[in-house]
């Protein structure tokens, strides 16, 4: 008969598992058998994300740079115009990069799979 700790022990350990198998059974399929070229379509994503997080607090910094050296309101209204076209401009930019690169990482042919006729 096993001892109390070496039960809890097994349950822990095929907890995991069993999360996994739950997704599975979910609908979400194989996921262990996640391709190469799927995980390094998510990699070249985060990296692009990271990317243009850096560019946009550049942007914010050479705003805020400029907001501290206008002479008048005028001028001011002109550059927080300018940093909301530009940031709506980029955002959006790269939100069509973004769905562009997922739209390829989620392909069936980027899995490994083919398509189904």
């Amino acid at each position: 008969m096993a001892n109390k700790s070496e039960t809890q022990t097994s349950t822990k350990d095929a907890a995991p598992f069993g999360a996994l198998a739950q997704l599975q059974e979910a609908g979400f399929g194989n996921m262990v058998g996640m391709s190469t070229a799927w995980m390094e379509a998510m990699g070249d994503m985060g990296a692009e994300m990271a990317g243009f997080i850096a560019e946009r607090i550049k942007e914010d910094v050479k705003t805020q740079h400029k907001m501290l050296h206008c002479k008048n309101v005028g001028e001011l209204q002109h550059i927080q115009g300018e940093f909301i076209q530009k940031a709506i401009d980029q955002y959006q930019a790269e939100t069509g990069k973004l769905v562009e690169m997922s739209t390829k990482a989620f392909a069936p042919e980027a899995n490994g799979e083919k398509k189904k006729s």
